[in-house]
């Protein structure tokens, strides 16, 4: 009999969540710990029983009972203090090793896949940190669920038989009640989990947008959007609640007939007043043993029980992550010794969602050490061109060669300046040498100089050591435009991929900028894009996007 395409996907989802990158070790401890609260629990009511019934029958000392209860409850302090301390490290390794891959395959793969950047954060951190309660708590406890209740029955039937049978036989009844439970809230926790993920996007979307917003005084419009998304999320959440509770009251149900029946056989065997025969007489001491015990055969499922919403979690997380790009495993890697050739063959670039394509059978190859120029009506496709060189935009047909081999992208060869250049927090000069980590101060400073940053290095008093943050705050527009093509001109690169360098740059500072260029060009196979004809006029060749070729 074939399965049902809904038990294929949840076995499925399983086995990728099984897949995790878990610290075995850490979680075996974990589970270990676990298990040792349980013998803990066994130690703690043999010494309560004992007590119990030496007080009964008048005999003294107490002190080796108490002694006994005292050391168990050590044990159980300890074990659950350390499967606590060993689950959370076993998370930790979990989740630095899938944000590790996470992070880069966002990197790799995340332009032209219509993550927005309020995604991709909530990939990273939400839907990892969702994977931490199922390593930490829920396998944990599933280890133990498997274990710990047939320690405690066993211990039981030494004293009492039929208790540990009466244990043994009501617990079919709480697994069945624990899968129904899981079956009817995993879909609404599932769809709870994903609007929580939606939400957390937008947010960090708006909270990036939000000097256009309030510029363009839309706040009204985005709270609105906001209250309303959080509305549904709470009613989502509130469905969720309702069926937690509901569950954990029939498990508490089952668990509790189970204590009643043992409490009440205990109790009327010591009496002997049962109304049928039955093969062992209960003194104090086993009665109370087996009554203490009772509770604790199902504190393991309890705690099973408790983590279930974890699972659920990371299953709904998993399921999220796999829908990012995969890592491009095995591309070829372009190794060159020197000015290389490349070529576009049949080249077509469309991103999600656009109507058209924004390249469509682009085709060009530039010969070693020459220098092209891309020039064209803004739309065109020139900077879709040099995204592609780089993998940072979607290439659906056709292939980018370097020296004729197929390459998915030469970022490991090619110096890069774009429109916007990227900023990170830290100093000039660390933003300079982004791509030349060993480059000497003396290099850096060079090559600040040459793109014409000294007036404004003058201005500041620890001049390429001055801090600034993501945004290059202090920067103006082209300064920033002058640090990213300081970075390109300091990393010793056989490609040079230049995007509108001299834009917005007044004549004198565009003539500066063309003649740092030209200089730059020296052996490299260098490809720009530019609405300028005096830079376009360096070029071996132009070619004009949107014609031919």
């Amino acid at each position: 009999m074939a399965a049902s395409p809904d038990r294929n996907r949840a076995l499925d989802r399983r086995h990728r969540l099984a897949s995790v990158s878990v610290e075995r070790r850490a979680t075996r401890a974990a589970t270990g710990f676990l298990i040792l609260d349980t013998l803990g629990a066994v130690g703690l009511g043999a010494g309560l029983a004992g007590a119990i019934g030496a007080i009964a029958r008048g005999e003294l000392p107490l002190w080796p009972w108490l002694a006994l209860m005292v050391a168990s409850g050590l044990v159980r302090a300890g074990s659950g203090l350390l499967s606590a301390r060993f689950g959370a490290a076993a998370a930790i390794a979990a989740k630095r090793a899938l944000r590790r891959d996470v992070v880069g395959r966002l990197l790799d793969r995340m332009p032209g896949t219509g993550l927005t950047g309020g995604g991709a954060v909530n990939a990273a951190v939400d839907e990892i940190e969702a994977i931490g309660g199922y390593v930490a708590r829920f396998l944990p406890a599933r280890g133990a669920a498997a274990v710990a209740p047939l320690i405690v029955a066993g211990a039981v039937a030494v004293a009492s038989p039929v208790s540990a049978a009466i244990l043994i036989a009501t617990l079919p009844l709480f697994v069945i009640a624990l899968a129904l439970a899981g079956g009817a809230a995993a879909d609404k926790s599932r769809r709870q989990f994903a609007a929580m993920a939606r939400l957390s996007s937008v947010f960090a979307d708006q909270i990036r947008a939000l000097p256009i917003i309030l510029a363009y005084r839309g706040q009204g419009r985005e709270e609105a959007r906001l209250s309303a998304a959080s509305e549904q999320l709470a009613a989502r959440t509130m469905a969720v609640l309702r069926i937690a509770f509901l569950s954990s009251g029939a498990l508490e149900f089952f668990s509790a007939i189970s204590v009643a029946l043992v409490a009440v056989y205990a109790g009327f065997n010591v009496l002997g007043m049962l109304p049928f025969a039955v093969p062992e007489h209960l003194d104090i001491d086993r009665a109370f043993f087996a009554l203490a015990m009772a509770p604790e055969f199902y504190a393991p499922m309890r705690r099973l029980a408790a983590a279930y919403h974890d699972r659920q979690a990371a299953e709904t997380a998993i399921d999220r992550l796999d829908m990012l790009p995969r890592r491009r495993e095995g591309r070829a890697a372009p190794v060159v010794a020197a000015a290389p050739a490349i070529g576009f063959r049949d080249v077509t670039i469309c991103y999600p969602g656009a109507y058209e394509a924004v390249v469509s059978g682009f085709k060009l190859e530039v010969a070693p050490g020459e220098i092209v120029a891309l020039t064209g009506p803004s739309g065109s496709g020139k900077s879709s061109v040099l995204h592609a060189l780089l993998g940072l935009a979607p290439v659906v047909a056709g292939e980018v060669t370097l020296d004729g081999v197929p390459v998915d992208d030469i970022v490991g060869v090619a110096a890069w300046a774009g429109q916007q250049p990227l900023l990170l927090p830290g100093s000039i000069a660390d933003n300079i040498a982004l791509g030349a980590r060993d480059a000497t101060a003396g290099e850096i400073e060079r090559c600040a100089a040459a793109v014409g940053l000294d007036s404004m290095l003058d201005r500041r008093a620890d001049r390429l050591a001055t801090l600034i943050d993501v945004r290059g705050g202090g920067l103006s527009g082209g300064e920033r435009r002058r640090v990213g093509l300081a970075r390109a001109l300091l990393k010793d690169a056989p490609i040079l991929l230049l995007d509108e360098p001299t834009a917005h740059l007044d004549a004198v500072a565009e003539r500066e900028i063309i003649a740092v260029i030209r200089e730059a060009c020296a052996g490299r196979t260098m490809i720009f894009a530019t609405h300028s004809p005096h830079l376009a006029a360096i070029a071996d060749r132009v070619v004009e996007m949107g014609g031919a070729a």
